[in-house]
């Protein structure tokens, strides 16, 4: 079993200002991105790899962002702890954006594209550290079954 923090109230809280400020200049990025630089060689190439990337980035904070408001929710007395297992879950993360269109695209939104992933992967973290925690382990006969297989199989 290995160690790892709880969550609590405020990692929960400042992660979700993170997420919040994130998530902001995420929309401020493609919000003033329709001006594709004219270095790029393939106009039309660009504007549906930005239209991609900003679809996967806003989509990937706003299930972080669902998930840190579950956890205030239950920290604030508002979700029970099975409600919480049962309908917080964090969406499962969607596949990463083509090389090839992240390529097309000007530095600043490639490295806020990566400032998205390692958030997310970050809660991702969190929410299987505390899924751990109810992990069904077999019952204490079926464990002690399998220790005496395993000490009569090295007779």
């Amino acid at each position: 079993m290995r160690d790892h923090a709880d969550i609590n109230a405020p990692i929960v809280e400042a992660l979700y200002e993170e997420g919040l400020e994130l998530a902001d200049r995420v929309r401020a990025a493609f919000d003033l991105s329709g001006r594709i630089d004219a270095a790029a060689e393939d106009e039309d190439f660009a504007r549906i790899a930005l239209s991609c990337e900003a679809l996967r980035c806003t989509t990937r904070m706003m299930h972080a962002l669902a998930w840190l408001l579950n956890q205030r929710a239950y920290f604030n007395g508002e979700m029970s702890e099975f409600q919480l297992r049962r309908h917080g879950r964090l969406a499962k993360r969607q596949p990463d954006g083509d090389r090839q269109q992240l390529a097309a695209l000007p530095v600043r939104i490639v490295t806020l594209v990566a400032e998205t992933q390692r958030f997310y992967q970050r809660i991702e973290r969190l929410d299987a550290a505390w899924r751990e925690r109810f992990a069904m382990q077999p019952p204490a006969i079926e464990r002690l079954r399998q220790r005496l297989e395993a000490s009569l199989a090295a007779l």
